[in-house]
């Protein structure tokens, strides 16, 4: 199983990621206040500016302050 991190010190499973999308459109704001709704959002930007949303298989919406460039080469390591 592999780990990727996230920011801050906060780790997912590599596997489990569907796509990491950056959070300024106004349907991908939608998809963080429902998760927020549901309870299905977790904040992993430690009080910083969201510049990434990542989605998992379980539905989860993770937010985390690195921007999604960054992610997807840390994924691709």
């Amino acid at each position: 199983m592999k780990f990727i991190n996230i920011g801050y010190g906060n780790m997912i499973s590599a596997e489990k990621i569907i796509t990491i999308v950056s959070p300024e459109s106004a349907p991908i704001k939608r998809m963080i206040q429902e998760a927020r709704d549901d309870g299905k959002a977790i904040d992993a930007t430690h009080g910083r500016k969201t510049r990434a949303v990542i989605v998992m298989e379980s539905g989860h919406i993770i937010l985390s302050s690195l921007i999604a460039e960054t992610l997807a080469t840390r994924l691709n390591e």
